[in-house]
């Protein structure tokens, strides 16, 4: 039995991860940002523990660990997951967008992994997995921010996974491709179908397939894996 804790954890991927730690047994607390409802169904099903978190500011992130820590003992796995999504030309995007864009999706993770890695040194066990994208790989025209900021947290785990190996912890990145989920709802049915045709697998993905290579990459058949960036995008992008 592991104590997890999920970022974002109220709907899409963050909810489906949720679900299969809980449905293994593991002990989990997920935070939430605006989307208390979900997040109250979400608890009620799987017995879950939510925690309200603004993730683009640290002190809000050091409590809602706090919290987890509180409701836990202590975290064994964390699932980096919070994030939002931007569409729009970069000559469009307004400067308060851009940092928002930023804050939630890079500077969150750092802020978390900042405050739950201490104690993972300390215990010398610990799995991070962070949550990027396709376009974190290759870029997205008219998704600048999002892309920057994805591909920021690839670089992140890459280095993060280098530091703190030798303390027997290990740090993985999941990069999904489309999959069908609440974020993506603003995507035109023309543009998603386009992309399920240049997909090899021809469609689009689901949350709980995101979410199955999340809990592999924290189990222990992922034990000699770290650094690494798996791809769960149909094959769109090798």
């Amino acid at each position: 039995m592991k104590n997890v804790l999920v970022t974002g954890g109220s709907g899409g991927i963050g909810a489906e991860t949720v679900r299969q730690f809980a449905a293994a047994g593991d002990r989990v607390v997920f935070t939430y940002h605006r989307s208390e409802t979900a997040a109250d169904a979400l608890r009620q099903e799987t017995g879950a523990v939510p925690v309200r978190c603004d993730v683009r500011h640290s002190d809000s992130v050091k409590i809602a660990v706090d919290k987890a820590v509180g409701a836990l003992g202590h975290i064994d796995v964390l699932v980096c997951n919070a994030g939002i999504a931007d569409f729009g030309l970069i000559t469009d995007i307004s400067e308060s967008r851009w940092h928002e864009v930023i804050d939630t999706d890079l500077n969150g993770v750092f802020y978390c992994v900042k405050n739950v890695l201490p104690s993972m040194i300390s215990r010398r066990s610990g799995c991070i997995i962070t949550v990027a994208s396709m376009w974190g790989q290759t870029g997205a025209s008219c998704e600048v921010a999002y892309s920057a900021a994805k591909a920021g947290v690839i670089g992140l785990t890459k280095a993060l996974a280098k530091e703190v190996g030798p303390s027997c912890i290990r740090v993985n990145c999941v990069s999904p491709g489309m999959i069908d989920t609440d974020m993506n709802s603003s995507v035109s049915e023309e543009a998603k179908a386009a992309i399920a045709d240049d997909t090899p697998l021809c469609r689009t993905g689901r949350p709980e397939e995101v979410a199955a290579v999340i809990r592999y990459l924290a189990s222990g058949e992922a034990g000699f894996v770290t650094g690494q960036v798996i791809g769960v995008n149909g094959g769109l992008v090798t």
